[in-house]
């Protein structure tokens, strides 16, 4: 138990990794949507100044802000809102179950996101650059 213990420490650098790897796979939701990159979304690419291309600008530029770790607790706080929305809007009307309608990615980005209001960006961020 004491080895497990000793892991503390690396806190800060697991925390920075969880945002970063967060931060790239968000990212790729949004240039989905915004440039059909990697993939277009079988929906097609949503229309300028809609409700999901407002979404997709929200994920690539507010995940690119969380991967260099730039105002990560107020970016955070908009995007677990982002996502907390479109689970009630989108996902939950389709069944109860999130494995069921879709929005297990949702909740767990939600989730990831209001853990980084409160716990900051962790390690390798703009944000913590003069703690380094």
């Amino acid at each position: 138990m004491q080895a497990l213990n000793s892991l503390q420490r690396y806190s800060p650098q697991m925390l920075g990794l969880l945002r970063i790897v967060t931060a790239l796979i968000f990212i790729a939701h949004g240039t989905q949507k915004l440039f059909g990159f990697p993939v277009a979304p079988a929906s097609g690419l949503p229309a300028a100044f809609t409700l999901f291309w407002f979404g997709a600008i929200l994920e690539a530029f507010g995940g690119l802000l969380l991967l260099v770790g730039f105002l990560t607790r107020p970016v955070a706080f908009i995007l677990a809102g982002e996502m907390a929305y479109a689970y009630w809007m989108f996902h939950a009307p389709r069944s109860l179950y999130p494995i069921a309608n879709g929005g297990d990615a949702a909740i767990l980005y939600c989730f990831i996101f209001l853990y980084l209001v409160v716990a900051g960006a962790g390690a390798w961020s703009v944000d913590n650059r003069s703690k380094a």
